[in-house]
This record gives C-alpha cells, structure tokens and sequence, in this order.
C-alpha cells in the first residue's frame, strides 16, 4: 500500500514530484510589516514571493491566447464571473479585484456593468491587461499595488471584492484575507477562490494538469502552499467576515468542461463571504 505523504511521482522527461509532508495549520510564518506604505514605496518583500511573481512574469504575453498555458483560466472564466454576478448582482458597483494578473476576471465583470480596479504586483500582467483593454474597450482601472498596501489608504471603498486563483501564490494568505476585507464596504461581498490541499489534490492539480494533462506550466502551484477550506474559512472568520456559501469545481478531462460542484471541494474551490 502507498503511502501518499512520501510517495514520488515519476514523470515525462525524468521529472519528479516530491508531495510534501502536511504543513502545520494556519499561515505561514512569515513575517512582514506592520507600517502603511504608499504603491510607490512599499518593499517588494511585504508578503510578495518574488518567484512567484516572475513565473508569471514569463507567460504574461499569452495570457489572452485561450489556447496558450492560461487555456484553463479562460474556461472557468465564465464560471467564476456568472457565480460572482449571480450572487453580488455587480451592475453598478465598485468592483476590486486582487491579483487581476492579465485581467481576465475584471473585463468580464467589467462587460457585466461593473466598475472595475484590477491590482497585481505584477508588471508584465498588468502590462498585457492594459494592451487588451485598447483592443476590447472595456474601462478597467489596473493599478500595481498590493492588497494590503492598498487596503492602507482606500478601507471601505469597494462594494464587492474579488480574490481569485492568489491566495496559493503569497506567503502569508490571511494578510491579504484581511486586506479584502478591510477594503470591502460593510454590507459588501466578497469572494475567495484557491486549490484544496491534500493527496487528492496534489494527484489532480499538479501531477495531472501540470505534468500529465499539460494543462498548466509545471511549477504553476506547490504543494505545501495549498490550503485547505477549514484553513481559508478561519482566516475568513478572523477577518471580520461571515461565511456564506463554499462551492466546488471540477473539471472533466474526457469532456474537457469545468463545471461547479456543491457537494465536491476536494480540489478547487471557491468562498463566498460577506461583510456585516
């Protein structure tokens, strides 16, 4: 019998995946700032993982080719923006979304009648969102910030806030939990959106999409960054916020379709919440 917490994976090309052994509950810790810094100034180091900005750094100029390494982004895209709009009813209102990257989240929130800021600290993405945005017309105010610094000087002024797909990316998850919700309106939603963390998880979302499936450029997500909904819901809960709702996707690869499920959150998932 296999054991799944030291089990290696063999790989195309000699590769091999090691599944880590379960990290201790909560955050990492990691320190970071407690200062209010302006966009200008903050350090690049404040919850920001270097590595993880420059991988998608690389890829950023494919980020709308839907059939380039962000195919699966562009196919949970509807997805993701149909379940935020039925909830949140975005027409309207002030929308932020964290971790925007190329701003795919934020010009379909945008065609659905939202008013959109996208921040990410990375350049190239950003870059890439604003070229797209000349092309398709869409007005979306992408600035380079992160949450937290953001949250500093703008508590209060978003009516729905949006993290997708960011949160597995950043050392410490809960800081920037805490910032969404700093800067969401009382009486605002919010929605969270990561990859669970266990042998399941680790078998599809890595070894699968990445090195099987190709559905995504190996090194896109490691293990131990992962995090569980027990974990997502508590730091939700320590930030002041209620939960509402935890929804499942999962993706079929004979039918090649994604589709959410309420009953399965063994991979992907996504968080409602709202702010009292």
């Amino acid at each position: 019998q296999v054991n799944l917490w030291s089990a290696r994976v063999r790989c195309k090309h000699s590769t091999t995946l090691t599944l880590p052994r379960e990290r201790a509950d909560g955050a990492n810790n990691s320190e970071h700032s407690d200062r209010h810094w302006s966009t200008d100034t903050m350090p690049l180091n404040d919850n920001v993982d270097r590595d993880e900005i420059a991988k998608f750094e690389k890829l950023a100029s494919r980020w709308w080719d839907p059939n380039s390494e962000f195919k699966p982004l562009h196919d949970i895209n509807p997805l993701r923006a149909g379940w935020i709009d039925q909830h949140a009813d975005v027409k309207g209102k002030n929308v932020l979304d964290v971790g925007c990257g190329g701003g795919l989240l934020c010009e379909a929130l945008a065609h659905r009648g939202a008013t959109v800021t996208g921040i990410d600290m990375g350049e190239a993405p950003l870059a890439v969102a604003r070229l797209h945005q000349l092309e398709s017309g869409v007005e979306v105010d992408y600035v380079q910030s992160t949450a937290e610094a953001m949250a500093a000087e703008q508590q209060g002024t978003f009516e729905v806030v949006t993290c997708l797909e960011m949160l597995e990316h950043v050392p410490d998850p809960s800081t920037v939990i805490q910032a969404c919700a700093d800067l969401c309106q009382p009486g605002g939603d919010l929605f969270f959106s990561t990859i669970n963390r266990n042998p399941k998880s680790f078998l599809f979302a890595i070894v699968g999409a990445e090195y099987i499936l190709n559905l995504l450029p190996r090194g896109t997500h490691e293990y131990d960054k992962l995090i569980k909904p027990s974990e997502l819901a508590r730091w939700i809960r320590e930030a002041g916020l209620d939960m509402q709702e935890m929804m499942g996707m999962t993706y079929n690869p004979l039918t090649k379709r994604y589709r959410l499920t309420p009953n399965d959150v063994s991979v992907n998932y996504l968080i409602r919440a709202k702010k009292p």
